[in-house]
């Protein structure tokens, strides 16, 4: 059975989270709060939540950068955010500002008191309009195969390519700068091959799992593969259904 997604609470008054904490814990929710938004970003990198309860952190300011930052930030800019903002009192001190407001990207907007109650009827709402796309970077150094890849992934509503990559040394840069859920790679590449690249990712990309591709379907492949890391190896003359099912058996 799949477990339910974490939660992130954003927010330091303590008061507005224990109560609603309970609720979700009740609900079999995961839930890590953070009070700044330093933490909240070491938290999001360690937890991936499925989704953020953004609240009033000091100094002002803090919780629309870290909304941007949420934003633009992959693999979080898909992950549903809920803002919730200072009672109507307290907005002149550390609420959002005017400006603030008409640049908010979320799913829904609530000003303090919020009932828990209500709350966790919304999150349960929001989550399950969601779907997770799994976020995949294809690496090959020919183009028809990438080329193949990104059309078959394309028409999966619960995936997406986030980039591609030539050689190995280009997906070890772009693994470390997009944060895909998983990485295709050819095992045979100029410049840095498929086996170092993936010793390299699976050392450094905690949160990314690599698949490697090749052309050839042998047990030599199999074993070097996992000898690198990697969470699972397919001949590329299978990459269809099987790759899919991989993918997929990851999330």
């Amino acid at each position: 059975m799949k477990a339910n997604p974490i939660i992130l609470i954003v927010d330091d008054e303590q008061d507005s989270t224990s109560s609603l904490q309970a609720r979700l814990v009740a609900k079999a929710y995961e839930v890590c709060i953070a009070t700044d938004k330093t933490q909240a970003q070491e938290k999001a990198w360690a937890q991936r939540p499925g989704l953020v309860l953004l609240g009033t952190i000091m100094p002002r300011g803090s919780a629309f950068e870290l909304h941007e930052w949420l934003r633009h930030t992959p693999p979080f800019n898909d992950v549903p955010i809920v803002v919730i903002d200072a009672p109507p009192e307290e907005q002149l001190l550390k609420g959002w500002s005017r400006e603030e407001g008409l640049q908010l990207e979320s799913e829904d907007y609530l000003t303090k008191p919020v009932e828990p109650t209500s709350l966790v009827h919304l999150i349960g709402k929001l989550l399950g309009k969601v779907t997770r796309k799994i976020k995949v970077l294809v690496v090959d150094d020919h183009a028809i195969v990438r080329d193949g890849i990104r059309a078959l992934l394309g028409v999966q509503k619960d995936m997406q390519v986030v980039g591609e990559a030539v050689d190995g040394r280009e997906a070890l840069e772009k693994a470390r700068r997009l944060s895909p859920d998983m990485v295709l790679m050819d095992i045979v590449m100029p410049v840095m091959n498929g086996l170092e690249a993936t010793k390299r990712i699976c050392k450094e990309c905690e949160h990314t799992k690599v698949l490697l591709l090749s052309q050839y379907d042998d047990e030599e492949n199999a074993l070097v593969s996992r000898q690198a890391g990697a969470y699972g190896f397919i001949p590329k003359r299978s990459a269809s259904t099987q790759l899919l099912a991989a993918i997929r058996s990851m999330s």
